[in-house]
Parts: structure tokens; sequence; C-alpha cells
């Protein structure tokens, strides 16, 4: 049991245990609901408050939001205004460069198709230059080869375009071959500045086996080397279908050094390019053949003193074998004349036996045992008797 005392009268009185609990409950429920109830008031009157208070912000922030937003809206239309201006730029670069594009495709387009009938044109000139040239070497080749063609061209530009010039045929024949043709030019003072050895090859239709350009090149080198020229160029009309050699001058160095072949239509061409560039190479050329004049007057001398030198070595040589030959036969002199020494003093000695043998000979030792001898010398000693 516990004592409750009553808040209204001040009496207390005794309550059971659920009494005091359902009691208790009620307390708590009311104190409850009246600390909720005063909170609701503080909570309301701090929203009423906030409220206001957001209602008095929001009002500054809605102004302050429009004047930025307004100053945005007007920043935004100038940047787009801006981006816009900028992106009218780029289009209209855009626009020029591609306009720029096509204008200089269809220059292009325009230049190659141009090049393209160019090159047709030309491939068609030669086409009609070689049926040409090929007729007139077929029908008139009784009269004219390819080398009296060629000949002929370079004739008919001598006297204006290579006066000092040498343009003749190889007709001497070194190590079982020559040459066709060979030219070389001289500047004013008489210095050679170009050597080419021409060689000039030409194959009819009927011919059985079909010659092809490398195999003439080995010959041409060697030819050039002989005649000590300086360039090698063969004139072909083989191989007509290769465009390779259908192209113009072509260059053959990495095979053999200077050499070139080149079609007929290029024969004054190649000489033109050739001399040309010599020219531009004359004081070098001047200087070369001082060095080499130079170096000649050395060799000669050099060549002497060899000469000299191999002369007196043979003479030395010669006197050696004269002077061992002399020695030998002295020395086989004094040898015979000691033999002739021994021998003479054997003589020496046999004389001297000789005549102690004579000395000790006698008339009596003579007659001795002679009877014959004997009674001679009786009669001749009677006869110088009776002389007496």
């Amino acid at each position: 049991m516990n004592d409750i005392i009553c808040p209204g009268c001040g009496k207390a009185f005794k309550i059971d245990e659920s009494g005091y609990a359902e009691i208790v409950k009620q307390v708590r429920d009311k104190e409850f609901k009246e600390a909720i109830s005063e909170k609701l008031h503080s909570l309301e009157a701090e929203k009423k408050s906030a409220v206001e208070l957001a209602n008095a912000n929001k009002d500054s922030e809605i102004a302050k939001l429009k004047a930025d937003l307004q100053a945005s809206e007007l920043k935004n239309q100038l940047n787009i205004k801006e981006v816009t201006s900028e992106l009218e730029k780029e289009r209209d670069l855009l626009k020029q460069s591609l306009e720029a594009k096509a204008l200089e495709r269809q220059l292009l387009e325009s230049s190659l198709n141009e090049k393209f009938q160019l090159e047709l044109k030309t491939k068609d000139e030669q086409i009609e230059y070689y049926k040409d040239l090929k007729a007139k070497l077929s029908t008139k080749m009784v009269g004219e080869t390819l080398e009296i063609h060629c000949e002929t061209e370079f004739n008919r530009i001598r006297s204006t375009g290579f006066q000092r010039a040498y343009f003749e045929k190889d007709n001497e024949v070194r190590e079982g071959s020559k040459g066709d043709y060979i030219f070389k030019d001289f500047s004013e003072d008489g210095i050679e500045t170009i050597s080419i050895m021409f060689e000039m090859k030409n194959e009819s239709d009927t011919t059985a086996t079909k010659k092809k350009n490398e195999d003439f090149l080995k010959e041409l080198n060697k030819d050039r080397e002989s005649k000590n020229c300086e360039y090698a160029v063969l004139v072909s009309l083989l191989e007509p279908e290769s465009d390779l050699y259908n192209a113009g001058i072509v260059d053959m160095s990495h095979r053999y050094p200077k050499m070139y072949v080149v079609r007929p239509q290029f024969f004054i061409p190649i000489i033109t390019i050739l001399r040309n560039a010599a020219q531009n190479s004359v004081s070098h050329k001047k200087e070369l053949a001082l060095i080499k004049e130079q170096n000649i007057d050395v060799a000669n001398f050099e060549s002497e003193l060899e000469a000299f030198k191999t002369g007196f070595a043979n003479n030395f040589r010669l006197a050696s074998e004269k002077f061992a030959t002399a020695i030998s036969e002295i020395d086989k002199t004094i040898d015979h004349l000691q033999k002739t020494k021994e021998a003479l003093l054997g003589s020496e000695k046999n004389l001297s036996r000789a005549n102690n043998k004579a000395e000790e000979l006698t008339i009596k030792k003579l007659t001795r045992g002679n009877p014959t001898m004997e009674a001679k010398f009786k009669e001749l000693a009677k006869g110088s008797g009776d002389e007496a």
C-alpha cells in the first residue's frame, strides 16, 4: 500500500499498487501532454518566428535572386551573342576552307588531268616517233642506219652548238673490240672538258634472238676504258616495250660508272646535258691538267732515274760478272802456272840429273861392253893422230 496526498484537499489516503500505478500513469500522461503542449506551443512560436523571418529573408532573397537572375540573363545573352559570333566566324572560316579545299581539289584534278593528257600525248608522240624511225630504219636500211641517223642529227647542230667538238667513228680496234663513236669537247684554250664513248644498237623484227640492253654494257665499259673516255652512252632501240628505257635517259651508274642508256631522240639532249655539266667544271679541269702535267714531269724524272738505276745495276752486274770471271781466270792461270812451275822444277831436277849423268859419262863407259863403238872410237883417234 502507498500513501498518497491529494493535491486538491491535502488529505492523505492509502491506495494499492494497481491504483497507484494507475494514478502515476495518469499523472505522467498529464505531465507528458502538458510538456507536449508546451513544446508544441514553443515550436509553433518558433515556427511562426522562423516563417516570419523566412518570409522576410525570402523577400530579400527573392529580390537578390531576381537581380542575380537578371544579371545572369544579361551575361548569358552577352555570352550567347559572343559564342554565336565566334561560331559564325568559325562557320565562315570552315566554309571558306571547304571552298578553298574544293577549289584546290578541282585545280589538282585539272592539273593531274592535264599532266596525264600531256604524258599520254608524249607517249603517243614517242610511239609515233618510234614507229616512224623504225619504218625509216627498215625501209632505208640501205642508205641509213641508227649510227648514221645519230651522226646526221649531231652534224645538224655541230656548227651552232659544238664548234670545238670532236665527233668521229671509233675505228681503232683494241683488245678485239671498239665502240661506234667518240665525242670530245674542248675549252677555248684546248683543254679537254668531256669525252663520251657511244654505242648504237638496233634490232629488226626478223631477229631470232632478242637482245637486251644489259647484254652490251660490259663491252661498252671495256671500250670506254680502253679509249680513256669519261662517259659511256648506249643509244638503243632494243626492248621497245620497256617503260624504263622508254622514259628517256636511264642512269646505269649502279652497274658501271658514268654510263647511260638513251633512246635515239635523247641522243642530242644527253650530249648537251653532259657537256654543259662539264663546262661548269672547266676551272677544275684546268687545275687537273696542270697537276697532271706536273705529275708527268715528275713521272718522266722518276722514269729516267729508274732507267739510270736499272742501267747502273745492269752495268754493275756485268762488271761484277766479268770481274768474277777475271778472278776465276786468274785463279786458273795461277793454278796453271803453279803446275807449270812444278813441271819446270821437275824438268830442272831431271836436267840436273842428266847433267850429272853427262858429266859422269866417259869414252871408256860408252865403249865398255860395246866392241863396235870401241872400234869406232879407236879409228877416230887414229885418224886424228895421222892428221896431226
